[in-house]
């Protein structure tokens, strides 16, 4: 249990006899951790150096323990300070390895990864490995039969880890059946999540340090090979473009509290959910067709709920809807 902080077995077996004695010799210890005199002595050594044991001044010379919580929560300490500068010299490196492979073998800095399974592979193992955030544009075709239906088990795994999730959906999502519940408990785990019109490709940004982006050709329906882009000017510019349509693409926001269809005929500022989802629907180019799929509504479901939010909100037209439901903070 105490190797990660520089003990080895033989050590730790000595360490416990020591703790349960308080005090004790050498050869009392070798003999009740059944181990050689001199090994034994080389494990007490160790423990004194970490600040785990003390040695007597007199004769015979004794071993005392130091009390475990304060003397591990030191070396744990000390570990941690020692890891907090090999990931400093990590980036440092990884700065240099970044500027010398922009210029060095080009060839390397695109990879092409063929096959759907492969890919599927691929995309999994980059998010696993990913420390601080993912950036992303989605949107069709998908490499997953599921597509949208099902949330991405790896991207809820890493928001509970505290990796950030940013992305930017294509308007055209907005008509896949289950895409609205599938963000939905996106942003409830943390993703922040926008909607944008004509995103000029899918992407994913892992950190700073590579990206993927699917290679597809025209009148494609299905994605089954993408280029990994590694550290380039290329992957500066990728990241630039992301971060140029994150501001101005529109933020997703849904509230966290319930609500029914009929808290669309409430009065008052309150947003039940179905407006909220409403109305981010409408912001982001959604028609009626496809908002009411989205919603599992009929079309006609949709106009009426567009017609009564008009009337609460005095407007004439749904420009004027999205005016007021911008003013007030809520999309």
């Amino acid at each position: 249990m105490l190797e990660p902080i520089g003990l080895s077995r033989q050590d730790e077996t000595v360490y416990e006899v020591l703790v349960r004695r308080v005090h004790a010799t050498v050869a009392e210890l070798a003999l009740d951790s059944q181990l050689p005199v001199p090994a034994t002595r080389r494990s007490v050594r160790s423990l004194v150096s970490l600040g785990l044991a003390v040695r007597s001044t007199g004769r015979p010379v004794t071993y005392a323990a130091v009390s475990p919580d304060s003397a591990l929560e030191a070396v744990l300490r000390e570990r941690e300070r020692a890891l907090h500068d090999v990931r400093s010299h990590i980036s440092g490196l990884m700065d240099l390895y970044r500027a010398a492979t922009r210029f060095v073998n080009p060839g390397e800095l695109v990879e092409v990864v063929s096959g759907r399974d492969d890919v599927n592979r691929r995309w999994a193992q980059l998010q696993q490995s990913t420390r601080t955030q993912v950036r992303g544009f989605d949107r069709p075709p998908y490499a997953t039969v599921e597509e949208h239906t099902q949330p991405n088990p790896v991207e809820l795994e890493l928001l509970k880890r505290g990796v950030a999730y940013r992305v930017i959906y294509d308007s055209t999502v907005l008509t896949l059946p289950g895409w609205l519940a599938n963000v939905t408990i996106g942003i409830q785990h943390g993703e922040q999540a926008r909607v944008a019109s004509d995103l000029p490709m899918k992407l994913a940004v892992f950190d700073d340090r590579i990206a993927i982006i699917p290679l597809l050709r025209p009148g494609d329906n299905t994605l089954t090979a993408s280029y990994v882009i590694h550290p380039s000017p290329l992957l500066d510019a990728l990241v630039a473009l992301f971060e140029t349509l994150w501001e101005r693409s529109m933020q997703v926001r849904l509230p966290a509290h319930g609500g029914s269809l009929g808290s669309l005929e409430q009065t008052g500022d309150e947003l039940s959910a179905e407006e909220a989802k409403l109305l981010t629907l409408l912001a982001a180019g959604a028609t009626d067709k496809s908002a009411g799929r989205a919603l599992g509504w009929s079309e006609r479901t949709v106009q009426r709920h567009v017609t009564r939010l008009m009337q609460r909100f005095g407007a004439q037209t749904r420009f004027q809807i999205a005016m007021e439901a911008t003013r007030r903070g809520w999309i």
